[in-house]
């Protein structure tokens, strides 16, 4: 037994040496064939290289960069104005310019905190391990080029360029870093490197693109039946049709389009098209510590404003951040963006097309659906941050293996007592007689590329949970194309709960129909029906005093018309395109004010559309529509009778106007504002009947009120005042004279702020503030929200701030002799994009008043049953089972994500390089072969070894005795420390 043990020991042992040799010989071979090939296409470190510089222009900035494949430290920047358009689509790298290379100008904390292979990070590896490499799925790259050569590309069909510059190549760098993140086979390893690559240069080496552009390559992919298309670009024009609509007849042909959602965070209201579409899977960024990117957009999507309300975007959200792909010639770079988190996604989903047994399951709607119902919910983070969560690539694999055809929701339920997720929704409780709360809801249908809803959504509150103190109203698509519409809930709260506080909740049920597959003989539809929980929290009506009314009806912004940015200094932002909302880019007054006691209700209509009497404020800021007639006159009586106003206006010069036009490269064509930051003509109509009004004078500058330090940014001045009103004014520069003739003047006793009390017993108050910039959070430098406090203070209570009435900046009210009123611009075409005017052969005159809104509330089905407590689950879809797709457990010693320490390779300890996959399958496949005949040969030996020495006859050895005096001259050595 002896013998056959200690055989079998040495052959294990033995074994196990060979097998480790055999690897360190293969793996080495690969590694010094990868290190060649690598060094062929690196250039030479800093200093004393070549450099290669990028000049890349984007609207109103210039960046200059050494390639980045290598780090040098002469990166340049410097920034140049322009007059030409800055409305087209841009890509979506972080920064003005086309790409940000992580270097010596970022982040050091970051930078030393990131992984650098993006998909083992999200554990593609796994898919790897098990066959799946994104085979027989084409991917398309809208973006920059490709060169024909790159090292990183095993499997680029085709290249084609719809620019007028006549190269396939990229000249900048983009374009391989997307490609690269979705399907590189070395190096910086993309997601699906198998995936038939199809390169759309639709980016001209000066960033310069066009819709036509667009239109065709899209007509293209649509005919070279493209799986996956990958955008990371996008702009704020959401209502360029010819675009818009082209992206639908994709998505409607079954491409699955993936776009990065823009980087204009943190500011609210900042999403890009394409990625705001329904049918689009639209992306933002995080960094490697699951924190959302600042750069990333936040939602709400503004198409719906004034009426309604806007959806929930991003839908999902990646790494953008430090991210590594292929550099231009060759290598690999890190840069930041959504541009860089879209295709992260995008390679991601050619991957998990792949993984699909019955593809035609594989559609927009059925692979949104399962990125979203796999998303990881960021913690603290609201949903129009992080839309559903962070990217689960495994869980996804698993929700499509099992997925079956059905309608799902987005978001999956509405709870506004849930903090911080459902922001802003649970940052304030409904009451009786407030506005409609309204929740603007995505329907998903995996069922087909068109469907509907059947009959009507119902309504079903909980009895037990106090469902019956809220009415619910729908307003939904009535076609759902392509694969998706909209379901608007309008949730009110019931006349017999106007003293009630407490929890209310209910649920609705909505079924879609698609037709089916294959036409059925009695004509049959698939069908799906999906529950949405609705929980609010209700409390008894505020007072009037508390309750401040904010007017969005009258606020005009792009797109359709050019409406300029309130602050004339911010020449690289020169739209006004955020909405105006308070829960965009005035998210920090709207809290503000919440913090304060405050409860602030968004008006969509006329304000012959308000019950006066339940408001102690009308807050009107930055407004640049018309008013109709009756408006004025309703406002008139509503002020006699107690409502109060505060105006925060903006600038109005015609001959600034004309100085700020830009041309469009577009149109071909030179576009001038249709108004001011303002309209302070139709301002001043409105005002008339106090004598009051602003004037046309452009003021700038710092200055101190009531011991608050100011800016005064791009702000008009009072023109007239009642004599009984408190007026405070201040010095200012002469902005408008800077602007129109590059001359400095300094202007004092500039009227800037005015209070009057309406003489009349129980009438309203009005204040006038001629700059909304403090409030805005756009550019905002130095906010006024404790004026604001104080304005309401004196709206709400009638008390007078003694930092105003006592303060030595008070002057007389100007009586408005000898000035004259501002005009409006002849020519303007603001009645093309006014809901109050209209074209005449006379001119723009007003509408008929429109009807106000009228909800038709839903008949209650009531149910005698008990609410679920905890509405939010992940998303399950309907006949998904998780466990039934279970993933192998091929590396149980997954490297971890950890910070690099300086220095440090950014590479993940893959030997050689070598792609999990099929890229060593046929090695894994001869390892074994070797390995048993290698220890064949080895025990043969051994045992011949063995029986030669038992037949061997047994020798003694002779001592050999050892000289004494070497053993003196070479003493026994002793080891070194």
């Amino acid at each position: 037994m002896r013998f056959y043990d200690h055989i079998h020991l040495l052959t294990m042992k033995l074994v196990n040496i060979w097998l480790l040799l055999l690897v360190v010989l293969l793996c080495g071979k690969k590694h010094l064939g990868d290190r060649l090939e690598k060094r062929s296409f690196e250039k030479a470190p800093c200093p004393g290289c070549s450099h290669l510089t990028l000049k890349v222009e984007f609207s109103s900035t210039v960046v200059e960069s050494a390639d980045p494949t290598v780090p040098c430290n002469e990166t340049r920047w410097s920034q140049k104005w322009q007059s030409s358009r800055p409305l087209r689509r841009a890509s979506l790298s972080l920064g003005s310019g086309f790409w940000h290379a992580t270097g010596r100008h970022s982040s050091r904390r970051l930078l030393r905190a990131i992984p650098r292979q993006v998909a083992q990070t999200l554990q593609a590896d796994v898919l790897w391990q098990m066959g799946y490499t994104g085979a027989n799925v084409r991917v398309a790259v809208f973006d920059t080029g490709l060169s024909e050569k790159h090292p990183h590309f095993k499997n680029v069909k085709e290249r084609t360029n719809w620019t007028n510059e006549r190269t396939l190549d990229d000249g900048l760098g983009h374009g391989t870093f997307v490609a690269g993140v979705i399907a590189s086979m070395r190096e910086c390893q993309g997601f699906a490197p198998d995936a038939e690559l199809h390169i759309f240069r639709v980016f001209t080496n000066n960033q310069v693109s066009y819709t036509s552009w667009f239109l065709d390559a899209f007509n293209y992919a649509i005919l070279k039946k493209i799986d996956v298309l990958n955008l990371s670009i996008g702009g704020p024009d959401f209502m360029d049709h010819p675009f818009v609509d082209k992206v639908w007849e994709l998505t409607a042909n079954n491409v699955i389009m993936v776009s990065a959602i823009g980087n204009d965070g943190p500011l609210y209201g900042t999403l890009n098209n394409p990625a705001d579409q329904m049918d689009v899977i639209g992306v933002g960024g995080i960094d490697f510590e699951d924190n959302i990117a600042r750069f990333s957009s936040r939602g709400m999507t503004t198409w719906e404003l004034p009426g309604g309300y806007g959806r929930v975007k991003p839908d999902i959200v990646t790494y953008g951040a430090g991210v590594r792909g292929s550099g231009m010639k060759g290598g690999c770079r890190a840069l930041s963006g959504t541009s860089v988190a879209s295709p992260v996604v995008a390679g991601a989903v050619t991957l998990l097309v792949s993984t699909v047994q019955k593809r035609e399951l594989v559609n927009p709607a059925s692979m949104k659906q399962a990125l979203i119902a796999s998303a990881r919910r960021l913690p603290g983070v609201n949903m129009f941050e992080q839309g559903h969560g962070k990217l689960d690539l495994l869980r996804a694999y698993q929700i499509l293996n099992s997925y079956k055809p059905q309608a799902s929701l987005s978001p999956s339920y509405i709870d506004l007592t849930e903090c911080p997720y459902m922001w802003p929704y649970c940052s304030q409780p409904i009451y009786y007689g407030g506005m409609p709360t309204i929740v603007n809801v995505t329907i998903l249908n995996g069922m087909g590329v068109t469907g509907r809803i059947v009959d009507k959504p119902d309504w079903q509150p909980y009895l037990p949970q106090n469902g019956d103190n809220i009415e619910v109203a729908f307003s939904y698509s009535s076609v759902l194309w392509p694969w998706s519409g909209y379901l608007a809930i309008s949730i009110s709260v019931t006349k017999k709960a106007a003293s009630w506080e407490g929890i209310a909740q209910g649920h609705v049920m909505i079924t879609v129909a698609s037709p089916a597959e294959v036409e059925s003989k009695n004509g049959a539809e698939q069908t799906s029906t999906v529950k949405l929980p609705i929980k609010v929290k209700i409390i008894p009506a505020p007072p009037r005093s508390k309750r401040v009314l904010w007017d969005q009806y009258h606020n005009l912004r792009y797109p359709p018309g050019y409406f300029p940015r309130d602050n004339l200094r911010m020449k690289n932002d020169p739209l006004d395109w955020n909405g105006d909302h308070i829960h965009t880019n005035f998210r920090d007054m709207y809290q503000h004010l919440r913090s304060m006691g405050y409860f602030v209700e968004v008006l969509g209509s006329p304000f012959t559309c308000f019950d006066a009497n339940q408001y102690g404020t009308l807050l009107m800021v930055d407004s640049e529509e018309e008013y109709f007639p009756e408006e004025v006159a309703k406002l008139r009586r509503d002020v006699d009778n107690g409502l109060s106003i505060i105006v925060f206006s903006d600038w109005y010069n015609t001959s600034v106007m004309r100085k700020v036009k830009f041309y469009d490269e577009n149109t071909r064509q030179w576009w001038m504002p249709d108004t001011g930051g303002a309209n302070i003509p139709a301002l001043n109509e409105l005002l008339s009947v106090w004598n009051m009004g602003f004037s046309d004078g452009l003021y700038e500058g710092d200055f101190t009120l009531a011991s608050h330090d100011m800016y005064y940014a791009s702000g008009c001045s009072i023109a007239k005042f009642p004599e009984d009103g408190i007026v405070i004014t201040h010095t200012f520069k002469d902005q408008g004279l800077e602007v129109l003739k590059q001359e400095t003047a300094v202007v004092e006793n500039v009227p800037i702020l005015g209070l009057y009390q309406i003489p009349v017993e129980g009438g309203g108050r009005i204040v006038l503030y001629g700059d909304s910039n403090c409030l805005d959070d756009s550019h905002r430098q130095k906010d006024c929200f404790w004026l604001l406090d104080a304005l309401l203070q004196y709206t709400s209570y009638g008390v007078t701030p003694p930092s105003l009435s006592h303060s030595g900046n008070r002057q007389r009210p100007p009586s408005g002799a000898g000035s004259t009123p501002p005009e409006r611009m002849e020519g303007n075409h603001l009645h093309r994009y006014s809901k109050v005017l209209e074209a005449r052969l006379g001119g723009p005159e007003p509408r008929a008043l429109p009807a106000c809104p009228h909800l038709s509330w839903a008949k209650p089905q009531p149910l005698n049953e008990t609410a679920p407590s905890n509405l939010w689950k992940h998303q399950k879809l309907l006949s998904i089972d998780l466990d039934k797709v279970v993933l192998p457990n091929f590396r149980s010693n997954r490297p971890q994500v950890r910070p690099l320490s300086p220095g440090e390779s950014g590479a993940w300890d893959i030997p050689g390089g070598i792609m999990p996959g099929r890229y060593n399958q046929e090695v894994g496949q001869t390892i074994p072969v070797f390995a048993f005949l290698g220890a064949m040969v080895v025990l043969a030996f051994f045992v011949v070894q063995i029986n030669k020495a038992k037949s061997r006859p047994k020798r003694r050895k002779p001592r050999v005795k050892r000289p004494q005096l070497m053993q003196q001259v070479h003493p026994p050595k002793t080891p070194s420390v």
